[in-house]
């Protein structure tokens, strides 16, 4: 039984909860996208009880701090596992190529040296490009550029092993020409920063994000059954999940899902 485990699903300047980020959690192991913007991460791995020996593989979609700055506490703890003799196996750090230096970088302004030494020894940091098929935990994952108007950043599809495919759009807004990525996924990962009555309460169009209303729209739009939407606003946050999930409603007709941090979402059977 495959599983989407939620770690976060705020935006950049949240409080109430966690940054953005998820694990998905299969017979082969799990796969990390993003680590938020901190320590933190740490914690919603111990809570969600994931264990670091089956922690091998991290995507990384862009270089935002919410996204970004977590990554170094996964380094260090895996690496200080590595050192311990506690880890077996390597670590591999999957972003689009004009990431690589910055995420060594940060780490190395960051992190002491015994730490930084095992990159390009047990840490990878593996760049891809448009279209690249790799396969992570026994899935054919393809990555793909979502075009965005402010850093480049990668979303990813991922063929579950039970079935069906799943598909991060990252956290901005879908772009037609990530259609032939998008088109015929079982499961659709969206940000959503706000609802659509609360557009000029929030802004979301000059941030770049879209809406419930708008992801709902696209989702019903695509023929996509299964719906997860986050990285919000949290000043909603105890009534988010009833609040997105009644406007979501009104445009999309397949199964919807608004999380809390630390839920956990069965993606098989």
């Amino acid at each position: 039984m495959e599983q989407l485990i939620v770690l976060g699903t705020g935006n950049a300047m949240c409080t109430k909860c966690y940054n953005t980020c998820f694990a998905i959690d299969t017979e082969e192991g799990v796969l990390l996208t993003d680590a938020g913007g901190g320590n933190g991460i740490l914690a919603r791995l111990e809570a969600a009880g994931i264990a670091y020996s089956r922690l091998h593989h991290m995507i990384v979609t862009h270089e935002h701090c919410d996204h970004l700055l977590g990554v170094v506490w996964v380094v260090r703890r895996i690496a200080t596992l590595m050192r311990s003799g506690a880890y077996d196996g390597d670590f591999r750090i999957y972003c689009h190529a004009g990431l690589v230096e910055p995420i060594r970088a940060i780490c190395g302004f960051t992190l002491q040296k015994k730490f930084t030494s095992l990159f390009d020894q047990r840490i990878w940091l593996v760049p891809v490009a448009d279209g690249d098929l790799l396969n992570l935990l026994g899935c054919e994952t393809v990555f793909f550029d979502i075009h965005s108007t402010k850093a480049p950043q990668f979303g990813f599809t991922f063929r579950l092993p039970g079935a069906g495919r799943l598909t991060c759009l990252g956290d901005e807004p879908y772009n037609p020409l990530c259609e032939p990525y998008v088109a015929g996924c079982d499961w659709l990962l969206s940000e959503a920063f706000c609802l659509y009555g609360e557009r000029e309460r929030f802004k979301p169009y000059e941030k770049h994000h879209s809406t419930v209303k708008d992801a709902c729209q696209l989702a019903e739009r695509l023929g996509v059954p299964n719906l997860v939407l986050w990285h919000t606003e949290d000043k909603n946050y105890e009534q988010r999940q009833a609040l997105y999930t009644a406007e979501g409603r009104v445009y999309y007709h397949g199964q919807l899902f608004v999380p809390y941090d630390l839920d956990v979402i069965r993606l098989s059977e």
